[in-house]
């Protein structure tokens, strides 16, 4: 059966803004490569400020303002349909579609204040936790002492560790009494913006616990488990409770030295930018979020991307972040190849993450993760997404988790 979910009227008027804004942008786009090809000799339409000029440029700024008249009516007319369009019942795959979209795009959503941008919570069974002390009381089944935090990926939410029948949390909650907790974020803001936010909630939440709290594990897939090294970090510097109950930290497929996928998409842009033809679709690559960008190196803090072009081509500027103190780490890889053997840069990784990044390995000794041998795992013949559900992957974390 097809889950279904509401559509609201804030999810509508946000979709109608960021369609407005990206005609907008297309405009842009369109106008520069006309000012580019007409800068042939003989063609003379352009100013020297790259914009284009006379009846040409009339036109561009033309559709500019319709665009932008057409969007203010619509958020009015939505606005006014808000009750209606409240009760109103659902697409399929709405929480999924809005995941995919904040991933992408997730940090300018932020930053025009967009609807559809995703608050950073803490939820069960995609409810959202009341973490005030009464609330969480009154939570159904009744919370215990061992308390797993489970932080999703990229583009994805915390519905999505259900896969094929499975659910690592659920899991964990049936076979070792650990009370499930899942965190739904905006993947597309920078990883030490949701770090130290993730950070925040935790402090929360430990607080207000309402039995006596014996541990505290969490369990990070892909990006979410840079997001929760990075909360070590400023909890840490913060001198935050949660740390001191935090006691086991395990990473699935986690891009610790980053993911080459981002940076081939990075000399995508370089490539684009070698033509005056080509260089305004340049701006089409500069569309992904700063959640992404952070994945090119796995940047953890703010001082690994301030003051930076994250669009300009440079080498690995981040600050070396240890593993948090005192905590037990585990890293579990997949690949792609079907044999074992020993690990090493030419065995493949999982389509996103290489193995050696998952595990923390660097040629730079300084930034080496250490993982010790025996909290290393990797899984063969899988991908990235397999690490959600294979039933090999669950009975090595149940086994470390024991």
């Amino acid at each position: 059966m097809i889950e279904k979910t509401r559509v609201y009227s804030s999810d509508l008027r946000g979709i109608s803004r960021l369609a407005i804004e990206a005609t907008t942008g297309v405009t842009d786009l369109v106008e520069a490569m006309h000012h580019n090809i007409a800068q042939i000799p003989g063609l003379r339409t352009t100013s020297p400020t790259g914009v284009t000029r006379g009846i040409t440029g009339l036109v561009y700024r033309s559709i500019r303002g319709v665009t932008r008249l057409v969007g203010s009516g619509i958020d009015v007319a939505l606005g006014q349909l808000a009750p209606l369009l409240d009760e109103r019942s659902t697409i399929p795959g709405h929480e999924a579609v809005q995941a995919a979209l904040n991933g992408v795009l997730g940090d300018y959503l932020t930053t025009s204040a967009n609807p559809l941008a995703i608050p950073m919570s803490l939820r069960q069974d995609g409810q959202l936790l009341n973490l005030d002390r009464p609330g969480l009381a009154a939570s159904s089944p009744p919370f215990t002492g061992k308390l797993v935090v489970l932080v999703h990926g990229l583009c994805m939410n915390d519905r999505q560790w259900n896969r094929q029948g499975h659910n690592h949390g659920a899991a964990l909650a049936r076979d070792l009494g650990y009370t499930p907790v899942f965190l739904h974020y905006n993947t597309g803001r920078h990883i030490s913006a949701n770090g130290q936010a993730f950070a925040n909630l935790l402090e929360t939440m430990v607080k207000q616990w309402p039995v006596p709290l014996e541990e505290l594990v969490i369990v990070g897939h892909s990006m979410g488990g840079l997001v929760s090294r990075s909360a070590c970090h400023y909890g840490s510097l913060s001198g935050h409770d949660w740390l001191r109950q935090l006691k086991k930290l395990v990473f699935l497929g986690t891009p610790h030295h980053g993911a080459p996928l981002e940076r081939g998409g990075h000399w995508v842009d370089i490539l684009l930018g070698f033509s005056p033809y080509t260089a305004p679709f340049a701006r089409l690559g500069k569309i992904r979020s700063a959640g992404i960008t952070d994945l090119r190196y796995g940047n953890l803090l703010d001082e690994d991307w301030a003051g930076h072009d994250r669009f300009t081509p440079a080498g690995d500027r981040r600050q070396p972040v240890p593993l948090p103190a005192g905590v037990r780490c585990y890293a579990l890889a997949a690949t792609l190849a079907k044999a074992g053997g020993e690990i090493s840069d030419r065995v493949l990784g999982d389509g996103l993450v290489p193995v050696n990044s998952a595990l923390g390995r660097h040629p730079d000794p300084n930034r080496i993760l250490g993982f010790p041998p025996d909290r290393q795992w990797v899984g063969y013949g899988m991908n990235h997404m397999d690490l959600l559900d294979r039933p090999e992957v669950y009975a090595q974390l149940r086994q470390w988790l024991a």
